[in-house]
């Protein structure tokens, strides 16, 4: 039995490894195998019971997790071979057991012996590189490049891959303009410069090479992105002349209209962004990834018809995804007030992420059209499978008691909820919110206090509490505290800045407000910040600013509580 199974590791470390077996037993088959060039190359090495014992060694070892001496006994064993697979194997053993001098020694090894060999350059190269020995590494970086023939292009595109850990960054520049010096012509290798030279932090160098690169090879897309990349860097350019004047040129150019694309939408240009998207929408017509951005394009510009065509062609195409687009489609049919089409397409989203969040929404639909008690009675019938989703559900109950302006109903909903889960963070902070709209502050401090005690780092906690104490009680000091440790856990949440510039105005304190409320909305336009600037403003006789501030909000928000509130105020005489 035992004679059996070493014949049996015998024969698969001969198939693993090409060595010749010791053995007495004539061959079963005379005719010889053709040998591959590669394969005649290799040593002839019998496998001797050392070098059986040896390679046992190594690989249990490994199996064991013993990485070192799995390590040392591959490069003993390659050494004593000099076989290019041993080598090999003995460099990858060594590099994922961390053992750089060990990797070393055997990348150099592999390479000595298979010089032809493309993955021991690399190997080496990059285990030089990685010790910071770029002198060393160069010849081999050198070989590899020239290794591609008529298309040391490839070699170009690779290496700052191989260099981006490397962390003399001007060094590195410095090897990648040497290795690219004997190819002035060769747009890749001014490529590599410019992605060495951002590395370096030189960006006008790379703005110069990669404009060198894009003038040696025309139309090429990845110059034509990596220097808008470069143009829009500091932020005084946003680069889109730029690629739009690349697509009158170029008007194939994919990736540069996609890119293009992309950019007019953070523009918000969304109806020239529809348009970059509809032509390529036309060059690949099968892909919906592209029909779905028309359609939410569409859908932005309230173009509902096409954002139809475009969902549904969306839902042809096979997007993964199909929950987000049946979605989509309920609203369009929402906006169009086709209750019964958007309702099927809700209802149409029967597993997965989007589950719930359907439900609500047909949820929603129900109560819009006045049927309140039987939305919510859906909302109690709908399956879940978590606490979590059960207070989502909750919180879309109390949204709709909301929506039809019966506070003390959502106050009394969250209450039942909050009793039967007592520490979950999102019922308490509804439930302190819902407090304060029926004038239960004592509630409302109670639960922000337990969230705080739960989640010491929800800021917006914090934030309730405090902007509530300053607005609602003379507690202004305590209020300002609470505050400041918001903003410590939040500091450019405009909110927040919005909670402590009000507090501070409460105190009499108006340029710290003006400095706060100024830098609110700066951030966020939000009516709300809009309403307590101008009262500050109002209260320092700029009267002018205030309205201005307050119409200009209006405008935007035309139903907005508390603007209209403060425009009351300070219209009468």
């Amino acid at each position: 039995m035992r004679l059996i199974a070493r014949h049996f590791v015998a024969a698969s470390l001969c198939f693993a490894t090409g060595f010749a077996p010791l053995s007495n037993a004539a061959p079963a088959v005379t005719a010889k195998p053709v040998k591959s060039a590669v394969e005649a190359a290799l040593p002839k090495q019998a496998l001797t019971n050392q070098i059986l014992y040896e390679f046992l060694v190594a690989e249990i070892a490994g199996q064991r997790g013993e990485l070192g001496v799995a390590s040392e006994a591959y490069l003993d064993l390659a050494q004593k071979t000099r076989d290019p697979r041993l080598a090999k194997r003995a460099t990858e053993v060594a590099l994922f057991a961390h053992q750089a001098k060990a990797a070393r020694a055997a990348a150099s090894l592999w390479l000595d012996v298979q010089p032809d060999s493309l993955n021991a350059q690399k190997a080496l190269a990059a285990l030089l590189v990685g010790d910071g020995k770029l002198s060393d590494a160069r010849p081999h970086l050198e070989k590899l490049i020239a290794a591609e023939g008529g298309n040391p292009g490839v070699g170009f595109m690779q290496l700052n891959a191989l260099l981006l850990q490397q962390k003399d960054k001007p060094a590195t520049l410095a090897l990648v303009k040497n290795l690219a010096a004997p190819y002035p012509n060769l747009a890749e290798a001014h490529y590599a410069i410019a992605q060495a030279a951002v590395n370096a932090g030189q960006f006008d160098d790379a703005l110069s090479e990669i404009k060198t690169a894009a003038r040696l090879k025309p139309g090429w897309e990845a110059a034509a992105l990596f220097q808008f990349l470069l143009i829009q860097r500091d932020g005084k350019d946003n680069g889109a002349a730029f690629l739009k004047d690349f697509l009158q040129r170029y008007p194939n150019a994919r990736e540069v209209r996609l890119t293009y694309a992309r950019q007019l939408v953070s523009l918000s240009q969304y109806s020239q962004a529809r348009d970059e998207f509809r032509v390529l929408a036309k060059a690949v017509p099968d892909n919906p990834e592209i029909t779905l951005a028309v359609g939410l394009l569409s859908l932005q510009l309230n173009d509902l018809d096409d954002a139809d065509a475009a969902f549904k062609q969306t839902l042809q195409l096979g997007y993964p995804d199909q929950g987000t687009v049946q979605i989509y489609l309920g609203q369009v049919a929402e906006a169009r007030k086709q209750y019964t089409e958007a309702a099927k397409w809700y209802q149409s989203v029967q597993a997965g992420k989007h589950y719930l969040p359907a439900q609500i929404r047909y949820a929603a639909l129900l109560a819009k059209q006045g049927k309140l008690a039987e939305a919510r009675t859906y909302l109690h019938g709908v399956k879940t499978e978590n606490a979590a989703d059960q207070v989502r559900l909750i919180q879309a109950e109390a949204e709709l008691l909301r929506d039809a302006k019966d506070d003390q109903g959502v106050y009394d909903l969250l209450s039942t909820a909050l009793a039967g889960q007592p520490d979950s963070p999102e019922l308490l902070y509804d439930h302190a919110m819902a407090a304060e709209r029926v004038n239960k502050l004592d509630v409302l401090e109670k639960d922000l206090r337990r969230l705080i005690v739960l989640k010491p780092d929800y800021a917006h906690a914090y934030n309730a509490l405090g902007y509530t104490l300053a607005d609602r009680t003379n507690r202004l000091d305590e209020a300002v505290k609470l505050l400041e440790q918001a903003l410590k856990l939040a500091p450019n949440d405009p909110f927040i800045l919005d909670s402590m510039g009000w507090a501070q105005y409460r105190q009499g304190n108006i340029d710290a407000s003006l400095s706060y409320l100024r830098h609110a909305y700066s951030l966020r336009p939000d009516p709300d910040i809009a309403a307590h600037l101008g009262e500050v403003l109002w209260s320092q006789g700029k009267r002018d600013d205030a309205h201005k501030l307050w119409q200009t909000s209006l405008d935007s928000n035309p139903h907005n509580a508390a603007l209209l509130s403060v425009m009351q105020k300070f219209s009468q005489p």
